[in-house]
């Protein structure tokens, strides 16, 4: 029992190693209350559109269209984050997402709330993230250093699917409750525990340099990307999964209405079983130590093709709850497995910009694959919008493992011609920067 006993202390240590640093911590916390108020906004604000507009899949397509598009300037906002103090810009995003969830809340709460105020607020809280997501992203790196870093990656996805599993079932009963409009009002005060956390953080602990003030180029982000051919396969991988697999905020709610005719705690309850799946995944990944292979990274995406598509064939309300936990631990698996294998192999002189890149391609694609989901499902129902995922994200998957498998060819081929034949060759040039990368794995 006392050898159990040190088994779980040992294993609950390295889980979670990274929250001894107290910026962390403070961080965390903050993100944890901040990031709830943000799922009970998206349950409420999606839940008040269908009931806008009857139920209309291309009316919740346009207005998750209008929250992503924005992220299109996402790039910028890594510019921003290279060349910036990275703690103040989250401070200022999210104080002005707060404003903008209040501003909604009001015409909510006085019954006088139109279509085109969720499309402003959405298109408003899209600018904001441009800048807030890629800020954050890279200042994780900040506050736990380089060996932590891929823990702290981790914890970073597990605290936002603890939020994710709180907060839609919170919503559910909440709506039901008082209504959509006091859920906004809840949203815009989470903002202020993340203004708090960042605020109490002490700004000598935090592991970087001054900023400069120096350009730090849009392009010269895009071309180190381009020039660092291991990093290039999955942020296209993650470009098509995005745009055809990760269309949940909008099929959720319309396959809880739709086809299986629940209300709102029951809609509550399948973000809620999409989300706890990803939190074990995000907790799973917590033991990573280094940069995971271009292997993981594919059959992850296949794994999650695999059963989204099954998820699309649920007959019944359980069956959907099971699929789609399972359909969560392969989507942020899979996610987790990419964002760790492009940010452990880039130069933190770049970071902002890759990781603005990442989320560009990750989430900028939603725009485009939200009209199109929200056409499918308006035309062939709900399911469809599972099935054309989960088929293409199968299909995205093989077409890279086979482009891996012919590179890899391609390589040995190209050793073997070599004199002194025997001698291992890098998987490419860019394996090479990588090494030298202080914390890409050796």
């Amino acid at each position: 029992m006392k050898r159990l006993d040190r088994l779980d202390r040992r294993l609950a240590s390295r889980t979670f190693r990274s929250l001894s640093v107290r910026n962390f911590r403070l961080f965390v916390a903050g993100q944890v209350v901040s990031a709830a108020g943000t799922w009970m906004m998206v349950v409420a604000q999606d839940w008040l559109v269908l009931g806008l507009t009857g139920g209309s899949g291309t009316a919740l397509g346009v207005v998750t269209a209008l929250q992503f598009t924005p992220l299109l300037l996402t790039l910028y906002g890594g510019r921003l984050a290279d060349r910036y103090d990275k703690r103040m810009l989250l401070t200022v995003a999210n104080l002005a997402s707060g404003v903008l969830a209040l501003a909604l809340a009001v015409p909510a709460l006085t019954g006088e709330v139109r279509l085109w105020h969720i499309w402003v607020c959405a298109f408003g809280l899209g600018l904001v993230n441009a800048v807030e997501v890629p800020t954050r992203m890279s200042f994780v790196s900040e506050l736990v250093g380089p060996d932590l870093l891929p823990n702290a990656s981790a914890l970073s996805g597990a605290y936002f699917n603890i939020a994710r599993v709180a907060g839609p079932a919170l919503a559910g009963a909440l709506i039901t409750a008082v209504g959509t409009g006091w859920v906004m009002v809840l949203n815009a005060a989470s903002y202020l525990a993340t203004v708090a956390g960042l605020r109490l953080m002490r700004p000598g602990e935090l592991l970087r340099s001054p900023p400069t003030g120096k350009a730090a180029r849009v392009s010269d982000g895009l071309r180190y990307v381009r020039e660092r051919r291991d990093l290039v396969m999955p942020v296209l991988l993650v470009g098509v999964i995005g745009m055809f697999g990760l269309n949940f905020q909008l099929m959720l709610p319309l396959l809880a209405m739709t086809v299986f005719h629940a209300d709102a705690a029951s809609f509550g309850l399948l973000t809620t079983a999409f989300a706890a799946g990803s939190l074990l995944a995000a907790l799973a990944t917590t033991a990573r130590r280094g940069r995971p292979a271009a292997r993981t990274v594919v059959a992850s995406a296949l794994a999650f093709g695999l059963v989204e598509t099954a998820a699309g064939w649920a007959p019944t309300f359980a069956a959907a709850v099971v699929l789609l936990f399972l359909t969560g631990f392969a989507a942020l698996y899979f996610a987790q497995a990419a964002n760790h294998r492009i940010q452990l192999g880039s130069d933190p002189a770049y970071r902002g910009r890759v990781m603005a890149l990442y989320t560009l391609i990750l989430q900028g694609s939603t725009p485009l694959g939200s009209l199109l989901a929200g056409w499918f499902a308006e035309h062939l129902g709900a399911r469809s919008v599972l099935y054309l995922g989960g088929l293409v994200s199968v299909a995205a998957a093989l077409a890279a493992a086979g482009a891996e498998r012919r590179a890899k060819d391609r390589r040995g081929r190209a050793a073997a011609a070599m004199p002194g034949a025997g001698v291992q060759v890098p998987a490419d040039a860019s394996d090479l920067e990588a090494r030298r990368d202080p914390i890409a794995p050796g």
